[in-house]
């Protein structure tokens, strides 16, 4: 009886086993998946503001420290310029915040600047939003870079609220594109300021940015002649550029100590932040997510320059956040080095699916 019991068993296990590893064609399945809602760009930025991602990506810093988001290191695929393609850049990043229903990968294209001479922005993007049950996915949001940026500029909210103080109300701004807007509404999301913006290149857009985020937020904003007049007068300084030099000197910065949250350097051939600050002993390092920053972030430039390795970062955003490690305690100068996590995808892509799927 036992035996017959055993080879009954050991017969419906086979069964199954060998039913699983058929082609999908073979199989049957009583429903199958609906197709992914699409969401088109115009429809995305009616319906999100950076103000609705701050508290889902402060949350999501706080769970990554604790080791409760499962982000992979981005891939980066780079297009070099051909007769037949490019110039260009495309990152892939994704994660998932342990107990949310979703998690999230996002395909983001940059720097195609062939796009501009016939009336095409050099940025495309889409993220996919899929269901942490089932695995199937729930929304495509063609964003194209309109979410990265939001979730950008909620990092530079949570930076701003952890490492700088009530007293530092001036706020420079080098580099004055679409980032730059995000973090100015995310900076007014933490406190009024009076703003300074400094542009090399675009001065037009300077102005215009200036212009704008007065207009927008109701606060003062004024053009600095060139980026050490900025550092000057800044408590808080905000970079986002594309280049592969510092924009800045350690001597220009104000002795009071100044807080820089850096989002420009998201590649290894990205720099906007003089070693000798960062190694300096009166500057504290804090990175998005060290082991991603000693790759393609300021840090990386460090380690390179032989002056930092991964031990000499002060602490991880989350790690401030959740208050392990302090922020601004005085004088100190403190770099935020930003180069954008899976975790503030998945954070923003459970904000737009819960905002939008119910449109």
């Amino acid at each position: 009886m036992l035996a017959n019991t055993r080879n009954t068993c050991l017969r419906t296990i086979r069964n199954t086993v060998l039913k699983s590893q058929q082609p999908a064609q073979l199989r049957s399945f009583s429903s199958a998946f609906p197709p992914p809602r699409l969401f088109t760009y115009e429809e995305i930025t009616k319906s999100l503001t950076v103000s609705d991602a701050i508290s889902s990506v402060e949350a999501a810093f706080s769970a990554l420290a604790k080791g409760k988001v499962d982000v992979p290191m981005p891939m980066h695929i780079g297009i070099h310029e051909t007769a037949t393609a490019g110039p260009g850049d495309c990152h892939i990043k994704g994660g998932y915040v342990e107990g949310t229903p979703t998690f999230t990968v996002k395909l983001a294209c940059v720097s195609f600047y062939k796009n501009l001479s016939v009336g095409l922005p050099p940025g495309s993007g889409i993220f996919i939003v899929v269901n942490a049950i089932t695995g199937a996915p729930l929304g495509v949001f063609q964003e194209n870079r309109f979410m990265t940026d939001l979730r950008t500029g909620a990092a530079g909210a949570v930076a701003m609220k952890h490492c700088s103080n009530d007293n530092q109300s001036t706020v420079g701004f080098i580099g004055t594109g679409a980032i730059a807007r995000n973090m100015a509404r995310a900076a007014a999301a933490v406190r009024k300021f009076e703003g300074v913006a400094y542009a090399s290149v675009d001065v037009d857009g300077a102005t215009k940015f200036c212009v704008d985020m007065e207009q927008e937020l109701g606060m003062p904003f004024r053009i600095a002649e060139s980026s050490e007049a900025l550092c000057n007068v800044s408590d808080v300084i905000f970079t986002q550029t594309p280049g592969s030099e510092p924009v800045l000197e350690s001597r220009w910065l104000k002795d009071s100590g100044v807080t820089i949250i850096a989002s420009g350097s998201d590649q290894p051939t990205k720099q906007e932040i003089p070693v000798d600050l960062l190694c300096s002993e009166n500057c504290k390092y804090i990175s998005d997510l060290t082991k991603q920053t000693s790759k393609v972030g300021e840090l990386r430039s460090a380690i390179k320059a032989g002056v930092m390795t991964e031990e000499h970062v002060y602490a991880e955003l989350g790690e401030v956040v959740n208050g392990t490690k302090a922020g601004r305690e005085g004088s100190e100068h403190i770099v935020v080095d930003l180069t954008g996590t899976g975790a503030q995808d998945a954070a923003i892509g459970q904000v737009a699916w819960d905002k939008m799927s119910q449109l």
